[in-house]
């Protein structure tokens, strides 16, 4: 079973995802500062984080150096498909239609969805 990254961690897998490798001090500097965590806090997440296998870490350095072991897309990828499951009965359609009525959405963002279900349609 994968382990899944809690909110805190997924904060500091996007530092990690948008930075690349970083140090303990550059994730931590970089993390937004209403989110209360001191710097042994985030010491703690990334050790937490490599035993669960989401970073790992390059210690020929002084400074400890943290990278991402999973992509961006693919963690979000994952989340995702357990979200379908677990709270739309594995229904994408639902999802979507909820994602939909809850939040508004650009007319950029309407304009992708119908580019991508128009992709879709001319599909075999």
């Amino acid at each position: 079973m994968r382990k899944k990254p809690t909110s805190a961690e997924l904060a500091i897998l996007r530092v990690l995802w948008s930075r690349g490798p970083s140090t303990v001090r550059e994730v931590h500097d970089a993390l937004p500062e209403d989110n209360g965590t001191g710097y042994t806090t985030t010491l703690k997440l990334l050790q937490i984080m490599g035993d669960k296998g989401l970073v790992t870490r390059d210690a020929t350095q002084r400074a400890h150096v943290y990278k991402a072991k999973t992509a961006r897309d693919k963690t979000q990828s994952q989340l995702l498909g357990d979200l379908v499951d677990t709270v739309f009965g594995g229904s994408a359609s639902r999802l979507v239609l909820h994602a939909l009525s809850t939040k508004p959405s650009t007319a950029a963002e309407r304009a992708e969805i119908r580019r991508i279900l128009d992709a879709m349609e001319k599909q075999p």
